[in-house]
């Protein structure tokens, strides 16, 4: 308790108040003097009120596909294979977190370019021209939702196992359906999972900065805090713009609490 109040409430409230500040555009220095010009700047300003839509975008997009792509392999894992088959499935999730998020970023980077192994299987097998995937936003979308989909499944397939079995077998004796025990009953009670892994998606999604400079063209949230606290000397700034995922990820966590989710992880 004393290191979260110390170290992570501590680094709020300094980003909350450095966000205040400003920097002499003569003597580059942070001046602590408060204003509000900082957020002036960021909601006037197009350039940035695009960057900040552009990110909720691809996270939301993420979120969404990891999602799709997460729930049938957790439903299946809990509940239709054998205990060898869902031992080798969840290795088979787990195992990309063995290695480096770097090597897995340039890994999509090497797929996706140019001329690289997605080309020449459109080309090829599929027979169809190249999409030109490489430094574009839907190259950040894929890799993004390849970095995020084990996040995303384990937490689906925890809430999924837990659902007892006489609840599906009830469903059954009084007339449910496939689709409508599905819909009524597995569902609402894997509902806090799926809050659950959307909330890994989204959350490292919005305040990832290295992925979409290595494999996109456009800026990103992240991007924007990396440059004004680094290269722009702007540290004021981008506290401010630090804060727009803060925001947003508060929100999106209360929204997720009143959802049980925080029970599913």
């Amino acid at each position: 308790m004393v290191w979260m109040v110390v170290v992570y409430l501590g680094a709020l409230t300094l980003l909350f108040v450095s966000a205040f500040w400003r920097v002499d555009p003569l003597t580059s220095t942070v001046q602590h003097r408060w204003g509000l010009q900082n957020f002036h700047t960021m909601l006037q300003d197009p350039v940035y009120r695009k960057i900040a839509v552009r990110t909720l975008g691809i996270a939301a997009a993420v979120t969404f596909t990891d999602i799709v792509l997460a729930f049938p392999l957790a439903y299946y894992a809990a509940r239709f294979a054998s205990a060898r088959v869902r031992s080798a499935i969840l290795v088979a999730v787990v195992i990309p977190l063995w290695s480096s998020y770097l090597v897995r970023v340039f890994a999509w980077r090497t797929v996706l370019q140019d001329n690289g192994p997605a080309d020449w299987f459109l080309r090829n097998v599929l027979h169809v021209n190249s999409l030109k995937l490489g430094f574009t936003n839907w190259a950040v979308w894929i890799t993004f939702v390849y970095l995020w989909l084990p996040f995303t499944t384990l937490p689906i397939y925890a809430a999924l196992e837990r659902i007892p079995q006489s609840y599906l077998e009830a469903s059954s004796d009084l007339g449910g359906k496939g689709w409508k025990t599905f819909r009524h009953v597995i569902l609402p009670l894997a509902l806090p999972g799926v809050v659950a892994g959307s909330i890994f998606a989204f959350s490292l999604t919005l305040g990832d900065y290295i992925a979409p400079s290595l494999v996109g063209n456009t800026k990103f949230i992240g991007n924007v805090v990396h440059d004004f606290s680094g290269v722009a000397n702007n540290v004021p700034f981008a506290a401010a713009y630090a804060l727009v995922p803060v925001v947003i990820i508060g929100a999106y966590l209360l929204l997720a609490r009143r959802l049980g989710a925080f029970e599913a992880l």
